[in-house]
């Protein structure tokens, strides 16, 4: 990928091959800025953030297992695995400030869970439920849709997860990556086994400084979660969609450098 981001990929503890997005130079004084895409979306999501923070900070981007140009094995689509996957990628950094979002942000919180919080500097987690109240509603309509016609119900996602408008190929190019995976290994990535109240544990539990980046679909499990841990910066993205990132990638960027550089 041109204009300032080069890409490499790196060999899992199972044997598969990732793929990475990086950009910026060396920064020995702040952490890098590691960016983890949502279900079945690529790490070439992220861009504009590549291009604009890699002007300051060094920031890499992983295209998880079977997404993007990451290898598409026959295993490893559990939380388990990715939550593993996240630690290896990070890991090959002295320091990180981990952005996960939507799917990724439970994943990066259950990758807290297995490893720890060492080498974390700070936690973004991008809009997603993070088991406060109120519970989302229409999961359930929307794995029945999957079911019934595959194509048709992840076009109507990729359209409707960015409200701004966006060039035709780059819609086609997200929706034909995330057919890339079977049905049954897309619906095994969402961790449905796990109880809410496992996400809400880990969130408040968090130790480190934590931004959660939401649009208005998760404002009141914002509020709730601030209220029980008082330290989170909540940031709402009140007229954004799901990928508020895309939506207001200018204000995104700002207060994603600012939560870096402010770090101890």
């Amino acid at each position: 990928m041109s204009g300032g981001i080069s890409a490499r990929s790196f060999l899992t503890s199972d044997g598969v091959r990732l793929h990475v997005l990086e950009a910026g130079g060396d920064a020995p004084e702040s952490p890098v800025i590691a960016l983890v895409p949502g279900w079945c979306m690529p790490a070439a999501i992220w861009r504009g953030q590549l291009l604009a923070l890699g002007r300051g900070f060094r920031v890499a981007a992983l295209d998880p297992r079977g997404q993007g140009d990451s290898e598409l094995p026959r295993r490893g689509f559990d939380i388990d695995r990715r939550a593993d996957d996240i630690h290896e990628f990070i890991s090959q950094y002295r320091r990180v400030v981990l952005v996960g979002w939507s799917l990724a942000a439970l994943e990066a919180l259950h990758c807290v869970h297995r490893h720890g919080e060492a080498g974390l500097a700070g936690l973004v987690l991008v809009d997603s439920s993070v088991g406060e109240d109120p519970e989302p509603a229409g999961g359930s309509e929307f794995f029945d849709d999957l079911r019934r016609d595959r194509a048709r119900a992840m076009r109507d996602f990729v359209r409707t997860m960015v409200r701004t408008p966006q060039p035709e190929e780059i819609r086609e190019r997200l929706w034909q990556g995330a057919l890339r995976m079977s049905l049954e290994a897309s619906l095994s990535l969402l961790p449905r086994h796990l109880p809410r109240e496992h996400w809400r544990k880990l969130a408040r539990g968090f130790t480190r400084p934590l931004m959660y980046a939401v649009s208005g679909q998760f404002a009141a499990q914002a509020q709730n979660l601030r209220r029980h841990r008082p330290a989170t910066r909540v940031e709402l993205f009140e007229h954004a969609g799901h990928a508020v990132f895309v939506d207001e990638a200018e204000r995104f960027g700002a207060l994603l450098a600012d939560f870096t550089a402010a770090l101890p």
